[in-house]
């Protein structure tokens, strides 16, 4: 197990294959964007100029939430990265969101992290309970949120609301280290170095809540600019159905990103307060190409941070899975 994995580490730190899965994340973030260029230009032409900024502006806050909820993950786990740092590893590796089979993303940011000195273990670690709190704050708001403004509101995704408390005792600290440390032994990894600490779990679900609850405000947003009522009721109703989207889209690994699905259960929540049929589609679209875009300018200020990071004078080396930093 050991000598694979060391195979494959060897084989993702080659120059050509992170210059081939760059090129290949972001020709299909494009092409998603490209695609969708035809719907963008109607729903442009019913929002105004102010609506599109704050959707914007939204969702740069979204995706800042969950990389600060990403770091305390990190830092409680015995890495702490500077924010200049965070954005490299993170904006990179988020691109990894946009290849089908849904744990690109996490290869990336321990490949990256490696070059900040953090232990591929550990990265690969605090990426999938940052992702697990996501997953579990997600379905824990939307199950909390949609019963109370639509009976019908979860429809085929109900079967959430009965995982979640499930899923939530994984995530205490006493059973989610113990699982982390067999996951560790059965891969032949060193254990880690430091658990994850009640206060690291507390931070890191309080900046995934708050990323819920400002992604539900972009989406609000764009679904009264595109003519539902403006009201708690369908605030509420925007909140849950995104943090249910992304939760049903994330556990879909096949889909890139949740592409498609992520969609279609969104504007199942919007459609009965949404006018017409085409409205609730473009308010998941434009919510999609917002936050793909703004991938995309995370990604590039990572890339840029990489690289004047790369001119400067080496202090370390690149460390392997059994590298302890303290």
């Amino acid at each position: 197990m050991r000598r694979v994995g060391g195979v494959v580490a060897r084989f993702m730190r080659s120059p050509a294959v992170r210059w081939g899965f760059l090129l290949v994340a972001v020709g299909l973030a494009v092409w998603y964007v490209v695609d969708a260029r035809a719907e963008l230009a109607d729903a442009a032409a019913m929002l105004s100029g102010g609506t599109l900024a704050a959707v914007v502006g939204l969702g740069f806050v979204y995706v800042w939430c969950t990389l600060i909820a990403w770091r305390a993950v990190l830092t409680d786990l015995g890495s702490r990265l500077s924010l200049r740092d965070a954005v490299s590893v993170f904006g990179l590796s988020q691109l990894g969101k946009y290849l089908p089979g849904g744990v690109w993303n996490v290869v990336a940011a321990a490949e990256i992290g490696a070059d900040h000195s953090i232990p591929r273990h550990r990265s690969v670690a605090s990426m999938g309970v940052a992702v697990l709190v996501s997953v579990v704050s997600g379905a824990a708001v939307g199950a909390v949120a949609l019963p109370f403004v639509s009976a019908g509101a979860l429809g085929a995704w109900g079967w959430i609301v009965w995982i979640t408390p499930a899923i939530a005792v994984v995530l205490l600290p006493p059973v989610l280290n113990r699982l982390i440390g067999l996951a560790l032994r059965l891969g032949g990894r060193e254990p880690l170095a430091r658990n994850l600490t009640w206060r690291g779990l507390a931070v890191t679900t309080a900046w995934s809540v708050a990323g819920w609850l400002v992604a539900g405000t972009q989406t609000w947003l764009l679904a009264t600019g595109l003519g539902m009522t403006p009201s708690a009721r369908t605030f509420a109703l925007a909140v849950g159905g995104w943090a249910l989207a992304w939760t049903v889209g994330f556990l879909v690994v096949i889909a890139p990103a949740g592409a498609g699905v992520r969609e279609v259960v969104l504007a199942g929540v919007l459609a009965g307060s949404l006018p017409g049929t085409a409205a609730p589609a473009l308010a998941v679209l434009v919510s999609r190409v917002v936050l793909t875009l703004v991938d995309g300018v995370l990604a590039g200020a990572g890339l840029l941070l990489a690289r004047r990071r790369a001119r400067r004078p080496a202090v370390g080396r690149p460390v392997s899975d059994t590298t302890q930093v303290p």
